[in-house]
């Protein structure tokens, strides 16, 4: 008797074969086996929404092996992941293959506890699951055929829309928008350096007359002055000191979204490529599932991680088996992301696991072992110093336990305070205003974007990576040299659209709700063609009045260009990637031409600010062989003007050069050797 186990990858399959028996072939379908086809929307709109679901060419030949082999065995058990991805697989199998009862198994981890355990109780196929991604799938075809033919008549051919990725670019645009309207604001901070017995200490200004000092009260240089006037010859004196222990509690275990985060933040890695690598871990059985919103810890997994905190660390490292509770709507009989083995330390797998594998691994055990064990303990000491009618504080911080930081390293500052008494007077080393301005938001990066995506309810664990790789494959949003995320022109444009003229498809509240009605389908409550219904009417309705009143968006720019071939005007056009010199006799002249290059660059973008050295030229943004953005003379070689900070079109009034915008949106002379600031 032999039984066909059916799982998504080849690697899989080796993983799940080892803990099988010889009666046992184990096979992969390398993912889906049935889709919509590419050539047309696939989903019959006027017939309750049918779906057409093809075998890709590239599946074909697997499909028939696979047909043989189930012919051949006594019995079929597909095992494919856990989620609704993974059982719309199954049941694609399942219809391709024409299999009658095929067996369902389901596991958080590759084991071979885990899979005999799977074996021994088999289900049938969960339609609820299936149907939920089956909504999703028509949802993102209905979207995505019927918007994209919109934007190439308003914009240009070739663009394309989607549910979640459309607010995806949202997200990106208006943080850019937010950027752009933020004024920085001078404030000033008042820092003194006291000392006591050879000790030096730092104290800020937190109080005058006995009145909190807000961060931005002190708003220019002349106030500041007034409060070292107010200082002058004052005793600083030690009026409270509080002492207290206090605790750092260690950080949950991952979920996709917050291992997605933490890789990016701590080693640069793209969703994309994070997702790739946990992908490998859990098929070669080292994690457990990684597509997971939950924070659940198998009973199994608490036991073994208390025992080997126990007899590495010592008793009082465990604390016990915390468990962890998610936000609303989690899956609670999923597992959040740890290692199959608490035992199985990073150390023990660096001849087995590559540099970026490891280093994820490393991090996934760190958090899980990290979160059984105790919290850190510092001892904070607060002091309050009164000089005059002004109040300072001082704060320090020893560690007195590491706890979990043994194996989940974390920043944090050791500030020890000299031994100080109260009603003592300490020594005034130095008293002085430091100028700072307020910052501009910060840009979306990798984690910031997929945390606002999670807080906001757009999409789910397995979307996120897809979502920000495909928005920056269309050329919707792209990364500075910071690694952070602005919208491109095209991004701009085509999220105006959008805007103007669907703006529910767009909007983050009706996203997010489209996203809970996706999960009752998927927990039984509500049928996936009523849910598609109730989208498709008004948003067709919409379509075909946009339709009737559709006008091209202007996007092209005059030139001084002439076609070589036909001689008429040649304008800047925005294309897919960016723009391009094309012939306006077209279509009967086809001719276009990549933009001018300068300095090995494309063209640069002009501020319309004459160039303050020679007078003539326009000065423009560029960018160094590197990436680095700086902003010179359009003239260069001629004129050689260059600066870091972004030029604005006003003048010093102390020695009329023009004025710079920093990256932290301080404004100053570009003249070095002049200090203006404002």
């Amino acid at each position: 008797m032999e039984t066909l186990v059916i799982v998504e990858s080849p690697t899989k399959s080796r993983t799940i074969a080892k803990f099988l028996g010889k009666n046992y072939k184990v096979v992969a379908s390398f993912g889906h086996v049935r889709d919509l086809p590419k050539s047309k929307l696939g989903v019959d709109v006027e017939n309750n929404f049918e779906p057409t679901y093809i075998i890709p060419t590239k599946a074909k030949k697997v499909v028939s092996e696979l047909k043989k082999d189930a012919k051949a065995a006594d019995e079929v058990i597909l095992a494919t992941d856990e989620d609704r991805e993974g059982e719309s697989i199954s049941w694609h199998l399942a219809e391709a293959l024409k299999l009658e009862n095929p067996k369902r198994i389901v596991f958080h981890e590759i084991t071979k506890t885990a899979i005999e355990h799977a074996l021994a109780n088999p289900r049938k196929i969960d339609m609820a699951l299936v149907n939920a991604q089956q909504a999703r799938r028509v949802l993102d075809r209905i979207v995505g055929y019927k918007l994209s033919p919109f934007l190439w008549k308003k914009i240009s051919k070739g663009l394309s829309a989607g549910r979640v990725q459309s607010v995806a670019v949202k997200l990106v645009v208006e943080k850019e928008e937010e950027i752009k309207k933020f004024v920085a604001v001078e404030y000033w901070e008042v820092l003194a350096d006291l000392k006591k017995a050879g000790q030096t200490f730092q104290a800020h200004l937190t109080k005058k007359d006995g009145q909190a000092v807000d961060k931005l009260e002190i708003k220019n240089k002349a106030e500041a002055d007034a409060v070292l006037a107010g200082l002058e010859n004052a005793t600083y004196i030690i009026e409270k000191i509080e002492k207290k222990e206090t605790k750092k509690n260690p950080m949950p275990p991952f979920t996709t979204s917050t291992l997605q985060q933490a890789a990016a933040n701590k080693f640069g890695y793209s969703s994309k490529f994070t997702m790739s690598l946990a992908q490998k871990l859990y098929e070669e059985g080292h994690i457990t599932y990684h597509r997971t919103d939950s924070l659940n810890l198998s009973q199994m997994s608490l036991v073994a991680a208390k025992d080997f905190i126990t007899k590495q660390y010592g008793e009082k490292y465990s604390n016990g088996s915390k468990t962890y509770k998610a936000g609303k709507g989690a899956q609670e009989a999923h597992e959040a992301i740890r290692p199959t083995h608490a035992e199985h330390t990073p150390d023990s797998l660096k001849g087995e696991l590559d540099g970026p594998r490891l280093r994820l691994y490393t991090l996934i055990w760190q958090r899980f072992i990290g979160c059984q064990m105790m919290p850190a303990i510092f001892d904070s000491t607060a002091v309050e110093i009164s000089a005059n009618k002004y109040t300072f504080g001082a704060n320090g911080q020893i560690l007195k336990f590491d706890g979990f930081l043994k194996v989940y390293p974390m920043k944090f500052s050791e500030n020890e305070m000299p031994n100080l008494t109260e009603k003592e007077t300490v020594e005034l080393v130095k008293v002085e205003p430091t100028e700072h301005f307020t910052e501009p938001p910060a840009r979306y990066n990798e984690a910031s974007l997929i945390k606002a995506l999670e807080k906001h309810g757009i999409g789910r664990p397995s979307t996120y990576a897809p979502t920000l790789s495909t928005i920056q494959t269309r050329n919707y949003i792209a990364k500075n040299e910071q690694k952070r995320f602005y919208p491109t022109e095209m991004g701009n444009i085509v999220n105006k659209v959008l805007v103007e003229n669907f703006p529910e498809i767009v909007d983050i509240d009706f996203t997010a709700n489209m996203e809970k009605e996706l999960d009752e389908i998927a927990e039984g409550k509500d049928t996936w063609r009523k849910t598609i219904n109730d989208f498709y009417v008004p948003f067709d309705k919409n379509l075909k009045e946009k339709y009737e009143d559709v006008k091209k968006q202007n996007t092209d720019i005059k030139t001084d260009k002439i076609c070589p071939k036909c001689g008429k005007p040649m304008v800047e056009k925005l294309g897919r990637f960016g723009r391009f010199y094309a012939c306006t006799g077209f279509p009967d002249c086809k001719h276009t031409e990549s933009l001018v290059k300068i300095e090995g660059q494309a063209k640069p973008i002009t501020l319309d600010i004459v160039c303050p050295k020679c007078g003539k030229g326009q000065m423009a943004a560029k960018r160094t062989k590197r990436g680095k953005i700086f902003y010179g003379c359009d003239q260069y070689p001629a004129c050689d003007m260059a600066t870091w900070d972004k030029p604005i079109n006003e003048f010093c009034p102390t020695c009329k050069s023009i004025l710079v915008q920093t990256a932290k949106g301080a404004v100053k002379c570009s003249n070095k050797e002049c200090d203006f600031k404002r």
